[in-house]
């Protein structure tokens, strides 16, 4: 089925030495046989994540990159360690193969694990599917109740207690992502200054503790190309850990694109929310508060949140482009839409003056000529 995915040319700079890794398999008790054909996802931009082909074996390799600015960002044993403990309760995860901590094989820890065959929804639905209405209002919410289905995990007891600290995690959050920026930061991006204070001036008590994934979006799903509105796989649990599920929610529409949004997040949306059938971010929260029965007073708290914390993660990858320590052109641009995500929190917020870094204004005002917006 064409709509499936299966990764396309290696990038650049990006090769994998597939015949020590190979050799490794055997050695830690993988059956592979026949030549190898490999492939590389495009949708990361963070960990490298690779297809293994072989005869009689389809695998999957996840490897942090080169130049990584913060390691414990790119922690593959915890990964690796984190699908295990969570598969026996949540089980639509790829099943684990072999985790090498060994740095001599291909210079970094990495893992390998079978793949899961199915359709990655990324920026735009494969056309071959002709969603109607109906049917991507059905895909909206079951990739939402996924998420829902998630936080209801039953932890306690079990080897998930040890993948977080729990309660405490909304302030623990503010404080990190704070000083993370602070190390990412690069002279042409805005130092967030006026929203860090107002995070850490609204921190609220947890709503919850439960098993969140914390980087969910449509491009980390797996759908079944026989039905495919269902979820059958989720992919990319780095960041999981034990936290407040309104963070992991606010987080995920940190990336939330919809059709009225502004020529910058149109430009970079990498899921398909701008249909027609798929849910508001507005409705997305009504959505999940009501049917997991939690409440808050001050959702823009969270939503905030997600938004600074996205614009961390893409300055931590900016950072590497910034400094040399990659070439990949996909980064060549993420400063602007740092600038995009500083605006929008700061709206959010409810300011009713923004001044913009005059270098941004012009690059957005630039951006918008080029889209025809």
């Amino acid at each position: 089925m064409s709509v499936i995915d299966v990764g396309g040319s290696v990038r650049e700079g990006e090769e994998l030495d597939v015949r020590a890794v190979g050799n490794w398999l055997i050695e830690h008790g993988a059956e592979i046989s026949g030549p190898v054909e490999v492939t590389q996802y495009s949708g990361g931009a963070s960990n490298w994540t690779y297809r293994l082909k072989y005869s009689n074996e389809d695998l999957i390799l996840r490897r942090p990159p080169k130049g990584t600015k913060a390691k414990s960002a790119h922690d593959m044993a915890r990964e690796y360690h984190v699908q295990r403990a969570l598969s026996e309760f949540y089980p639509v995860l790829p099943e684990m193969v072999a985790l090498c901590q060994d740095e001599s094989i291909i210079g970094c820890d990495f893992y390998v694990m079978k793949r899961v065959e199915g359709i990655i929804p990324r920026a735009n639905l494969p056309k071959e599917l002709n969603f109607d209405e109906s049917q991507v209002r059905e895909l909206c919410i079951n990739v939402i109740d996924k998420l829902i289905e998630l936080h209801q995990v039953p932890y306690e007891g079990t080897d998930l207690e040890k993948i977080g600290k729990g309660d405490g995690y909304c302030r623990r959050q503010v404080e990190g992502w704070d000083k993370r920026y602070d190390k990412a930061k690069t002279l042409n991006v805005p130092s967030f200054k006026y929203v860090r204070n107002w995070l850490k001036d609204n921190i609220p008590a947890d709503s919850k503790t439960c098993v969140i994934h914390n980087d969910w979006r449509f491009d980390n799903v797996i759908l079944d190309p026989n039905n495919p509105t269902q979820v059958i796989g989720v992919l990319d649990w780095e960041m999981a850990t034990l936290g407040d599920p309104l963070m992991d929610l606010g987080s995920a529409l940190a990336y939330w694109v919809e059709a009225g949004d502004n020529a910058i997040f149109k430009a970079t949306r990498r899921q398909p929310t701008n249909l027609k059938g798929m849910f508001t971010r507005k409705e997305v929260v009504d959505y999940y508060l009501e049917k997991t029965g939690l409440q808050t007073e001050n959702w823009a708290f969270y939503e905030v949140f997600g938004i600074f914390r996205l614009a961390v993660i893409a300055q931590q990858i900016y950072y590497r482009y910034y400094h040399k320590q990659t070439n990949n052109p996909a980064f060549k641009d993420f400063w602007v839409v740092i600038h995009a995500l500083h605006i929008r929190a700061l709206k959010l917020i409810g300011m009713q003056k923004i001044e913009a870094n005059d270098v941004a204004q012009k690059y957005i005002e630039k951006m918008k000529d080029i889209l025809g917006k």
